[in-house]
């Protein structure tokens, strides 16, 4: 719903504002170059999905060995302490444990079509535990903001986005988004956990969270003591290196396990390409209308009032070019994927806003979507806490982007 009041939104504002310039400015190229938008956009869009195809289908035909290898049911088990935890009112063994884990391991290693129907499958599971029907429970809450927070280990999506728009290294935004990710599910767990008086000095809860920040600080703090030059190959190796190993680890799980990896690859492989094909009429909509929007000279309004006020108060300007993904990114994955495109398109794949817009698209999920499909399949219509929550979690993963932004591309 979200996203259609935002795609007749744009198309109704560039018509205003393209109305305003054209009879109080005289600007008579006004509308011939929003037309013209409409065209450059679609074939665009039509254009990556094409290009997203091989890098895509690489990647989904990847996951589907580590999947068969049980590399889920590994990830299920290490998470499976922490997760007591975070739900004190959830018996013992419920199933749902089991669903909400599958969902969480899935969401991590970026895969969203096997992520969604457990997803699903651990809600209505919590909702057997609700004791209001239509209203959300402690647990289905926390839930929730641990899916928005949107923790990615691997964000296939944006690797192959930047693949297709030819980055000299696709993979360069990996490290960004895997600590911009960990920092929007930090957040979001505390901010949860502070409204449900979960008790985070529990020695599990301390162990995982102080754990786990100690190690990316660490890194951080590593990471500032270097010069650009050599932050830039510390990312580049750490990177590729990590994403290398996981494919080996994947591919040994499986031989383990006695799966014919080959066959697997193919499997998933094939879904990855239809995947790619699914997402053109998507692809082609929003960047047709932030086309439309852009060619008015609507976003560029914006932007610019922006950036006049961060001159004002002295703060540096570059990340401005960035920030449609990040208003996009709360309301619709589709628009703010499209906005990232524009950013590439607009900016290049490789500039610093380019790298920016990949950071903040795969920091975190889409929380106002997610609340409507997760609580929309058990009934639920009062929502507590979970918005405001997930939203803070969002912008927390934004912040967290724009800071890293300038650490590794600064």
């Amino acid at each position: 719903m979200a996203l259609n009041y935002l795609w007749i939104a744009f198309f109704l504002i560039a018509f205003m504002v393209g109305l305003v310039r054209l009879i109080f400015f005289g600007d008579v190229d006004v509308f011939p170059e929003m037309m013209n938008a409409t065209f450059d956009s679609a074939k665009t869009g039509f254009n990556i999905s094409l290009g997203l195809t091989g890098a895509l289908t690489l990647w989904m035909g990847l996951m589907r060995i580590g999947e068969k290898g049980g590399m889920i049911a590994v990830m299920s088990r290490l998470i499976g302490p922490f997760f007591s935890r975070l739900f004190p009112e959830l018996p013992k063994n419920h199933p749902a444990y089991g669903s909400m884990m599958m969902n969480i391991a899935a969401n991590m290693l970026g895969l969203d079509n096997a992520a969604t129907p457990v997803g699903l499958k651990a809600m209505q599971e919590l909702q057997s535990t609700n004791k209001s029907n239509d209203t959300a429970s402690n647990a289905q809450i926390m839930f929730l903001v641990l899916n928005t927070s949107g923790l990615t280990i691997i964000p296939i999506s944006v690797m192959a986005i930047r693949a297709s728009e030819l980055a000299s290294n696709p993979s360069d935004i990996f490290l960004p988004i895997l600590l911009a990710t960990f920092f929007s599910t930090i957040v979001g767990i505390i901010a949860v956990s502070v409204v449900q008086r979960i008790n985070l000095f529990d020695k599990v809860i301390l162990a995982y969270l102080g754990g786990f920040s100690v190690l990316i600080g660490g890194f951080i703090y590593y990471l500032t003591s270097l010069s650009k030059d050599e932050v830039n190959t510390v990312s580049l190796l750490g990177a590729n290196l990590l994403l290398f190993s996981v494919i080996i680890t994947f591919i040994l799980m499986a031989i383990r396990k006695k799966v014919n990896v080959y066959d697997a690859f193919i499997d998933g492989a094939k879904e990855g390409f239809n995947i790619a094909i699914k997402i053109i009429p998507f692809l082609v909509a929003i960047l047709v209308a932030v086309g439309v929007f852009r060619a008015s000279g609507t976003m560029d309004f914006l932007l610019e009032g922006v950036r006049a006020f961060c001159v004002f108060i002295g703060v540096d300007t570059r990340f401005v070019d960035a920030l449609p993904t990040a208003f996009m990114k709360p309301l619709s994955g589709g628009a703010a994927r499209g906005m990232m495109v524009e950013a590439i398109h607009t900016h290049g794949v490789d500039s610093f806003a380019g790298r920016m817009a990949s950071t903040i698209q795969g920091s975190t999920d889409t929380t106002f979507y997610v609340l409507a499909v997760y609580f929309g399949s058990v009934g639920i219509k009062k929502t507590r806490h979970a918005l405001s929550c997930g939203l803070i979690a969002d912008f927390a993963g934004i912040i967290a982007s724009i800071l890293l932004a300038y650490l590794f591309f600064g």
